[in-house]
C-alpha cells in the first residue's frame, strides 16, 4: 500500500469491520476495506498527550482539532490546535468523559478520525463503538481487543490459553462478598485487590492479612465504582517486592505483529508510576527475548491492531514473569520507547490504522542506548506524595535539546486543576548507557524552576541518585525500603551556607530594583551600580521547615562585599552579586575558598535557591494581616490534607471516635484519599459542605470537641 506520506499530505485510512472480532481479524478487515482520505483528526484529550499526538499529526500534514473543558480554555493544548471546541465545565464526567459531546464536535468540526491519547476514553468500548455507528476512525485496537483486556478476568482466561503465564488468583464473576473472602482465604496473604476494570492504579488495594482484607476491599470497590462505573474485583497473590516490567508491542490489520522493547516500571509512589526506564536493567538477553516474544503471543491472541502494551509482574531475584494486564492504547512512558528505538509511535499508529503494515519488522527494530523518563507532578513527597493544584507562578523548565524531551501541556501562569492529574511535564533523557542516562537525568531535573507549587522534582534528584537505583535494584517497594535516604532528615535543617544564599539573594535582588529605579540627572543607574553601605545593615528573618532563622547582613566598602553571620554564629566575609541570564536570575556568591553559582527565584515572599541537588524555599515574613488568613490542622479537627471533591462523610456529629478511625473521603486528582481522626474523641460537628463538593486544602471537615 502506498505510504500516505506520499499522498500530498492526505492520510488514506481503512476502517475495518473490527468489532466483536478476534479469531483471523487481519483476514476479516482486508476483507472490508472503506478508504477515505483523512485531513483532520480531533484529539479526544487534553495536557501533554494531546500536544504530542498534534505535533506528529501536524508533521504529516494532518489538520487537528482539540476539545477543552472550562477549566482548559486557555491550555496549551486548546492554543496548539487548528480548532478548538469546548465542551463542558472541569469535571471530566461532564467534558472529557462525555462521548455524545465529543462526536457532536467531530461531526461539527468534519473530523474523520479521532485519536483518543491514553486515560478517558482511550479504552471504552462503548465509546469505540459509537464511533463505528457514526462513520469517525476511532485510532486505537479492535473494540473486541479493549473488551477482552479491559476485564481482568477474562484477560486472564486468554492469557492462559496462549501459553502466556498468569499469577495465581481468583477472576470469576461470582462477587459476593462471602465468595470474595473465600477465594482471598484460599489464595493466601499477602493478597493483591483490583479493580476488574482498574488501570492507573485505581482501584487498587493490599491486603496484607486477613483482618485488612474487607476495610481494603469496600475502599477499592467504591474507587472503582466512582471511576469506572463498575465496583467488581479481582484477587490475586500478591508478590512481595517484584519488578513491574511492560513491553511495547505493534499489530497491524496484514498479522503482523512485534515488539520494541521492554521498559521497567517498578519505582511507584501510591502504586502509580513515576520514573521509568528502557531497557530494564540487569536482564538477560534471554529474558528479554522471552518476555518480548510472550508480549507478542499476547497481542496475537486477541486480534490485536495497533499500540498496546503488555505488564508483566517480574521477580526480583528469579527473574521469572508473569501477565499481569494489557493496556489497550498508548502509554504515557512510551517516549522511553522511541526513544531507545528512534521511531515515532505516533506515526506508527496512523500508519497502522491507515491500512499500511508495520514500517519495521522485528529484525529490523535496533536497541540503542538507554532513555529514562521522569514523571514531574505537583505533589508533596513527605506528606505520602499528595498532589497538590494552584496555579504555577513560576515555571522554567530545561532546554529541549538533542536527545533530551520535555512533553509538557502547562505553561507558567497557567494552573494545574483539581479535576485532573496533576502532571506538569515528562522530562526523557538518552544516553549511551545507563549511567549516561541517569547523569544528564540528574543535570536537567537540577534545571527545573518551579514557584507557586511544590512539586517532586527534589525527590526525583535524589531517588535517580539513590545507590541502589543507581546499581539497578529496584522493585515495587523500593521507595518505603529506601525511605532514609530518599527523604534524609537533613532536609528539614537549613545550612548556613544557604542561609546566607537566600538572604543575600533577597537583599541584592532589592537593592537592584531600587537602584533600576533611581535616576540622577535624568540618567538612570545601572542595577550592578549597588551603592557601598546601602544602609550599613539589615536582618532578613527566614522561615524554613517552620522553624525561623535570623541572617544579619553588613554593607561594606568594598563593592559586592558583605559581612554576614546566622542567628548568633560568627561573621563571615562573603562577595555576592545577582546577574541575568537567558534562563533567569542567578546569584554568585565566594565564601571562604568556594565560589557557587545557583539559580534564584524570588516570588510572592518566597526566595528560592537552586543548584546541582534541586529546589530550597525559604520564606520571607508576611505581614499579618496575611498570616492571619492561613489555616492550620490540629488535634480539634480532621481537615483535608488536599485541594478535592468531598466524597463521603462517614461519621455524625455525637459520635464517639479513636485516633486513626475514618472520618471522610475527598475525592482528588482521580484518587481516593481517606481522613483519619488524630485522636479520642467526640464529633462537635460536621462542616456545612455538601457532598461531591470542592474543599480546599486544609479546610477543617470535622471538628472535635475540646480536650
Amino acid at each position: 500500500m502506498m505510504s500516505y506520506l506520499r499522498r500530498l499530505n492526505k492520510i488514506c485510512f481503512i476502517i475495518p469491520n473490527q468489532y466483536g472480532v478476534r479469531h483471523n481479524h487481519a483476514k476479516t478487515v482486508l476483507e472490508d476495506i472503506q478508504r477515505r482520505n483523512i485531513e483532520k483528526v480531533l484529539i479526544a484529550n487534553r495536557g501533554e498527550i494531546a500536544c504530542r499526538v498534534m505535533r506528529t499529526a501536524k508533521k504529516l500534514g494532518v489538520r487537528t482539532v482539540a476539545v477543552y473543558s472550562e477549566a482548559d480554555k486557555h491550555a496549551m493544548h486548546v492554543e496548539m490546535a487548528d480548532e478548538a471546541y469546548h465542551i463542558g465545565p472541569a469535571p471530566s464526567t461532564q467534558s472529557y468523559l462525555n462521548a455524545e459531546k465529543i462526536l457532536e464536535v467531530a461531526k461539527k468540526s468534519n473530523s474523520q478520525a479521532i485519536h483518543p491519547g491514553y486515560g478517558f476514553l482511550s479504552e471504552n468500548v462503548e465509546f469505540c463503538e459509537r464511533c463505528a455507528k457514526e462513520d469517525i476512525i476511532f485510532i486505537g485496537p479492535p473494540t473486541s481487543a479493549i473488551r477482552d483486556m479491559g476485564i481482568k478476568s477474562t484477560s486472564k482466561a486468554i492469557m492462559s490459553a496462549a501459553g502466556v503465564p498468569i499469577v495465581k488468583g481468583y477472576h470469576g464473576e461470582e462477587q459476593s462478598i462471602e465468595k470474595l473472602q473465600a477465594e482471598a482465604q484460599r489464595i493466601g496473604f499477602p493478597l493483591m485487590i483490583k479493580a476488574v476494570r482498574g488501570g492507573g492504579g485505581k482501584g487498587m488495594r493490599i491486603a496484607m492479612t486477613e483482618a485488612d482484607f474487607l476495610p481494603q476491599l469496600e475502599s477499592a470497590k467504591r474507587e472503582s465504582l466512582k471511576s469506572f462505573g463498575d465496583d467488581n474485583m479481582l484477587l490475586e497473590q500478591y508478590i512481595t517486592d517484584p519488578r513491574h516490567v511492560e513491553v511495547q508491542v505493534f499489530a497491524d490489520m496484514h498479522g503482523n505483529a512485534v515488539h520494541l522493547f521492554e521498559r521497567d516500571c517498578s519505582v511507584q509512589r501510591r502504586h502509580q508510576k513515576i520514573i521509568e526506564e528502557a531497557p530494564a536493567p540487569g536482564l538477560s538477553e534471554a529474558t528479554r527475548r522471552a518476555i518480548g516474544e510472550a508480549a507478542v503471543r499476547a497481542a496475537r491472541a486477541v486480534g490485536y491492531v495497533g499500540a498496546g502494551t503488555v505488564e508483566f509482574i517480574l521477580h526480583r531475584q528469579t527473574h521469572d514473569f508473569h501477565f499481569m494486564e494489557m493496556n489497550t492504547r498508548l502509554q504515557v512512558e512510551h517516549p522511553i520507547t522511541e526513544m531507545i528505538t528512534g521511531t515515532d509511535l505516533v506515526e506508527w499508529q496512523l500508519r497502522v490504522a491507515a491500512g499500511e503494515p508495520l514500517p519495521l519488522t522485528q529484525e529490523e527494530i535496533i536497541r540503542r542506548g538507554h532513555a529514562v523518563e521522569c514523571r514531574i507532578y505537583a505533589e508533596e513527597p513527605r506528606a505520602g506524595f499528595l498532589p497538590r493544584a494552584g496555579t504555577l507562578h513560576r515555571l522554567t523548565q530545561p532546554t529541549p535539546e538533542e536527545n533530551v524531551r520535555v512533553e509538557t501541556g502547562v505553561r507558567e501562569g497557567q494552573e494545574v486543576s483539581v479535576h485532573y492529574d496533576p502532571m506538569i511535564a515528562k522530562l526523557v533523557v538518552w544516553g549511551r548507557d545507563r549511567n549516561e542516562a541517569l547523569a544528564k537525568t540528574r543535570r536537567k531535573l537540577s534545571e527545573y524552576q518551579v514557584a507557586g507549587l511544590e512539586t517532586n522534582v527534589n525527590f526525583l534528584l535524589r531517588l535517580s541518585g539513590a545507590s541502589a537505583f543507581v546499581a539497578g535494584d529496584v522493585h515495587t517497594a523500593f521507595i518505603p525500603q529506601h525511605d532514609a535516604e530518599l527523604f534524609p532528615r537533613s532536609d528539614s535543617d537549613l545550612s548556613d551556607d544557604r542561609a546566607i544564599q537566600a538572604a543575600l539573594g533577597h537583599l541584592i535582588n532589592s537593592q537592584r530594583n531600587a537602584v533600576s529605579k533611581d535616576t540622577w540627572k535624568g540618567i538612570s543607574v545601572s542595577p550592578s551600580a549597588f551603592r557601598p553601605n546601602f544602609q550599613l545593615q539589615k536582618t532578613v528573618n527566614l522561615t524554613f521547615e517552620e522553624k525561623e532563622i535570623k541572617v544579619t547582613v553588613q554593607y561594606q566598602d568594598a563593592p559586592n562585599t558583605y559581612l554576614v553571620k546566622v542567628n548568633d554564629g560568627e561573621w563571615r566575609q562573603v562577595e555576592g552579586r545577582v546577574v541575568t541570564t537567558e534562563q533567569g536570575l542567578r546569584l554568585i556568591t565566594k565564601l571562604g575558598d568556594k565560589t557557587s553559582n545557583v539559580g534564584l527565584l524570588i516570588y510572592d515572599q518566597e526566595v528560592h535557591v537552586y543548584d546541582e541537588n534541586g529546589q530550597t524555599v525559604v520564606r520571607l515574613p508576611r505581614a499579618k494581616y496575611q498570616a492571619a488568613t492561613g489555616s492550620a490542622d490540629s488535634a480539634d479537627g480532621a481537615s483535608s490534607p488536599t485541594p478535592g471533591v468531598l466524597e463521603r462523610v462517614l461519621v455524625a456529629k455525637g459520635d464517639k471516635v479513636v485516633k486513626g478511625q475514618p472520618l471522610f473521603v475527598v475525592i482528588a486528582m482521580k484518587m481516593e484519599y481517606v481522613v483519619r481522626s488524630p485522636r479520642d474523641g467526640v464529633v462537635e460537628a460536621i462542616a456545612g459542605f455538601k457532598l461531591g463538593e470542592a474543599v480546599g486544602k486544609g479546610a477543617q471537615v470535622v471538628t472535635l470537641q475540646g480536650e
